[in-house]
C-alpha cells in the first residue's frame, strides 16, 4: 500500500531515539524530509536518517526551552520547507513530585500548545497536514500508580481532540496514538526489566500476546495515521498496546 508519503516535509519531537526515532526512521523509509530535536548530540540519529537518501535535520535543545522550542520549530519549518507532518514525541516521562507534574505540563501539553504555534501556519500554506501526539494507556486506565504521566498525557489527548475539530476546516488532521508498554534497548523496560523483574513479568503476563511492544509497531501506525491514507481520520485515539487495555473501545 503506497501511503503517499513521498516528499512530505515531518518533523519528529523527542526524535534521537525509541518511538521518536523509529517513527522519523520510518518516515524517512517513505520517502520524507525529516527533522529531529532532543536533549544532547542528535548528529549520529540525524546521519542514520540522512542514510535512507532524503534531506534529514537535526538539533540538540532542551524542548522545556520555551523560547528555544519555538526558534528550532521555526528553523525545522525553515530547513525543510514547509511542514506537512507534526509528530508530538517529547515528553518528561514518569515521576511522582511536585517537579515532575510542572516538568510533565511544561512538555507533555504546552509543547503542543507552542508547537501548534508554529506549525499551523506552516501546514496552512501547505494546503493542509497531519498532528499525530503521543499519548499513553496510562492516560486512560489506573497504569503503575499514581504519577504525573499519565494525567498530563490526558491533558494533552483532550487538547488535542479539541484541536482536531478547531483544524478541520483547515485541512489539518490531529490524532493521537496511546502506546502500551514498549521495549527497546535503553528505554524504561529495558531498565524496568533489570531493576524490577517481578513487575516486568507481572506485565507480560497481562499481555494477550505475552510479549511487550516494538517501537516499529507503533511507528506503523503514526506513518499511517499521519499519511493521505488516513485522509478521512482525524479526532482519533488510536490504542496500540497488544491487547493490555480491556475496556470496550466505542
Amino acid at each position: 500500500m503506497d501511503l503517499g508519503l513521498s516528499g512530505k516535509k515531518a518533523i519528529i519531537t523527542g526524535g534521537k531515539r525509541g518511538l521518536g526515532f523509529a517513527t522519523a526512521t520510518l518516515l524517512a523509509q517513505e520517502g520524507c524530509d525529516v527533522a529531529v530535536c532532543a536533549r544532547g548530540d542528535v548528529s549520529e540519529a540525524v546521519a542514520a536518517l540522512g542514510s535512507h537518501g532524503t534531506r534529514a535535520f537535526g538539533a540538540g535543545i532542551d524542548a522545556a526551552d520555551a523560547d528555544a522550542y519555538k526558534a528550532w520549530l521555526k528553523e525545522a519549518i525553515e530547513q525543510l520547507g514547509g511542514c506537512d507532518i507534526f509528530v508530538h514525541n517529547v515528553s518528561a516521562a514518569s515521576g511522582r513530585g511536585e517537579q515532575a507534574w510542572i516538568d510533565n505540563l511544561n512538555l507533555d501539553v504546552l509543547g503542543l500548545v507552542r508547537a501548534q504555534s508554529a506549525i499551523v501556519p506552516a501546514m496552512e500554506a501547505a494546503g493542509g497536514g497531519s498532528i499525530v501526539c503521543m499519548s499513553t494507556i496510562a492516560a486512560q486506565e489506573e497504569f503503575a500508580g499514581p504519577g504525573s504521566f499519565g494525567p498530563m498525557k490526558a491533558a494533552m489527548t483532550a487538547y488535542a481532540a479539541n484541536l482536531s475539530q478547531a483544524l478541520a476546516p483547515k485541512g489539518i488532521r490531529v490524532n493521537v496514538v496511546s502506546p502500551g508498554p514498549v521495549f527497546f534497548e535503553g528505554g524504561n523496560w529495558d531498565t524496568i526489566k533489570t531493576h524490577m523483574e517481578s513487575f516486568y513479568d507481572a506485565t507480560i503476563a497481562k499481555m494477550p500476546i505475552k510479549r511487550l511492544g516494538q517501537p516499529n509497531e507503533v511507528a506503523n501506525a503514526i506513518a499511517f495515521l499521519a499519511s493521505p491514507a488516513a485522509s478521512l481520520i482525524t479526532g482519533a485515539n488510536l490504542v496500540i498496546d497488544g491487547g493490555y487495555t480491556k475496556r470496550i473501545k466505542f
